[in-house]
């Protein structure tokens, strides 16, 4: 294995990671703004309402994205096998 290819199996590892991460992370921010944003305008100081928010959120995001998300995980991981059988050879 080159040194070239170490990086760049790294770097496209890295890339997937944030690609899986992005809906869950956008979602979060967004609910989490909306949800501090409803708690000073009424004046509620309830710190769950934020957390159970966000969590039924990123609920909702993996039930809709998760089979894209393990298809591009499982696509991912196919290609790295690939890529190793190439390199016994």
């Amino acid at each position: 294995m080159t040194e070239e290819l170490a990086l760049n199996i790294g770097r496209r590892c890295l890339e997937m990671s944030l690609l899986l991460m992005a809906p869950v992370l956008v979602v979060t921010l967004v609910v989490g703004m909306a949800a501090a944003i409803l708690q000073t305008v009424t004046s509620i100081r309830d710190m769950t309402m934020g957390l159970v928010l966000k969590l039924g959120a990123i609920g909702v995001t993996l039930v809709i994205c998760g089979g894209w998300m393990v298809q591009t995980a499982v696509g991912f991981t196919r290609d790295l096998f690939n890529q190793m059988q190439t390199m016994a050879r």
